[in-house]
Order: C-alpha cells, then structure tokens, then sequence
C-alpha cells in the first residue's frame, strides 16, 4: 500500500473468476473510492483466488498483508461459529426474504465482534444466490440423495446439513468442479442458480432439486492492521462506498435469480420443486446442533 503524498493502493482479493458478480462489485467499489478521492486512492483487484483461497486471504487480512477483501461468510463462520446461523437451513424462504436478514440490525451487529476475534472490520454483506441441489442421477425423494456425494463448499454449517441429511458432502474447489461432476468424482453439487447456468454445471446434470435451502451471503472485509492507520475520513468514506456496492450486489440478485431459473426450466434438465417438508428433520436436527453454538440462530429464526 503507497501512502507516497497521502495516497494509497489497496489489494482486494475475491475467489470468484473476473466474470462474476462479486467481482464486478469489487471492481466498482475500486472505481468509485478513485472518483470520489480524486484518484489518491486506488483499488488492485485480485479474482479467481489469486492471493491464495479464503483461507490464506483472510490469514493475509489479520497481517496486513492485504488491504481487503470479499469473502464468503462460509470462512468467517469457521473462526467464529456464530455466524454459521446464516446458513441455517430454510431460515428464509426465498432471496428476498435472505436480502432482509442481511440488511437487519442484527446481522449488522454482528460485525462489530469480527475485529477483537479474528483482526478483521467487517463492512458490510453480499450475497450470491439461494442454494440448490444438481444432480447427476435422477432425483425424486430425499431417499435418492441417500449416501451421494455432494460437493460442498467446506464449513461446517453445510457438512452437517448433509451428513444429517445422510449424504456424503465433499469438499471440492470451485474450478474442480465441472471436472468432477464430468468424470463421477461427485454425484451432485449445492450450488446456485447462477453458476449452475454460467458455468454450465446444467449440461452434466440429470436433475435441479429447486429448494432454496439455504442463503450463501459474502462478507466485504478490510484488515484491522489497516483500518488503524486509515484517518477518520478515509474510512466513512471506504466504509460507505463499499456498503453501497455490496447494497447493489444483493438487489441485483434479488433481480436476476428469476432469469437463472428461467433459463435452467428452459434446458433440458429436469426441475423438480420442493419444500422443506423433502428434507424430513434435517433442520430440525441442524439448529438442535447450532443453537449451542450459535447465539443468533433464535433471533434471527425469528426475524420479521
């Protein structure tokens, strides 16, 4: 980071590839800090996991290492259990309902444990779409999904919804997975509409279980090594800035989840549509789990 003349060159770094909406969003906030601080401060994208995976990037935030970034709340939930009740099963409906919760009082409160915990500010959140199953084989019942491997994005909040669920959740990178479902290393993948249609996930598949099971949100971060040494402006203005950019990031995907569904009811794979009721006590079991270790499952359950 230059501080030559009072400016100052943030690295970002974001998993997703330069196409997806994370980045794009990444992409704007950089462009609007530019304008608005007259070009002093500037923003170096880095997507597709080029400062290493979620993991190592938020390692690299608590040392300052890099500035920013835009990560899954999936990772943030591994080093503070608390915020695995985003992913509790059917906590809302639909992507309006997961736009809501994401914007509440609450969700926002929680933020402000993040720098004691981990050395991280959180910003605000992002989101991607609501969570569905492909599969590779026909799927009719829960029953079918019995013992398949299901790829999973690796926190513990989705392993134990498909281990409870009696499947087999399969940790696999994003850039594996076309490969897998193509070669059998999976028998089906959680994932979201979008990425379903673009990455063209679709074309291996036999069957889209539409659940909406779970909401998958992203959390825009900045490390609290820099943070402190930001003035009081720099950081209202970074803070509102990216807030904003995260704000659009939801309500484009509140838009345009319908199209992605339109567009998967439209190919040749079957859409089978569900309601919890399919998955048995899956849900029921998960916050029997997470209520011990999650302090915000009630009141976000009960979110209005």
């Amino acid at each position: 980071m230059s501080q030559a003349a009072g400016a100052r060159e943030f690295r970002l770094g974001v998993l997703t590839p330069p196409n997806h909406a994370w980045t794009r969003a990444a992409e704007a906030f950089g462009a609007s800090l530019a304008a608005a601080s007259d070009g002093r401060h500037t923003v170096v994208i880095y997507p597709s996991q080029q400062l290493g995976n979620e993991a190592q990037m938020l390692q690299q935030l608590q040392t300052g290492a890099i500035d920013m970034a835009f990560l899954t709340v999936a990772e943030v939930s591994n080093r503070v259990p608390d915020f695995g009740v985003f992913y509790a099963p059917f906590l809302v409906k639909d992507i309006e309902g997961a736009a809501d919760i994401l914007r509440s009082d609450h969700a926002h409160l929680m933020l402000g444990s993040l720098p004691r915990k981990i050395g991280v500010v959180g910003i605000g959140y992002g989101m991607g779409g609501m969570r569905q199953i492909l599969t590779t084989s026909p799927t009719r019942n829960r029953e079918d999904l019995q013992g398949k491997k299901i790829r999973i994005t690796p926190f513990a909040p989705i392993r134990d919804f498909y281990n409870l669920l009696g499947a087999a959740p399969t940790p696999m990178p994003l850039a594996s997975v076309y490969d897998g479902l193509a070669n059998g290393q999976v028998d089906a993948i959680d994932m979201d509409l979008e990425l379903i249609v673009k990455l063209r996930y679709h074309e291996l598949g036999e069957t889209v279980v539409l659940s909406n099971h779970m909401m998958f949100p992203m959390v825009g971060l900045v490390s609290a090594r820099v943070w402190v040494r930001l003035s009081e402006s720099e950081r209202d203005l970074i803070q509102d800035l990216m807030r904003s950019e995260l704000n659009a990031l939801i309500d484009s995907y509140v838009l345009a989840e319908g199209k992605y569904e339109e567009q998967l009811r439209e190919s040749s794979i079957s859409v089978i549509d569900v309601d919890p009721g399919f998955f048995g006590s899956t849900a029921e079991q998960w916050d029997a789990i997470w209520l011990k270790r999650s302090p915000s499952l009630l009141e976000l359950r009960n979110h209005d």
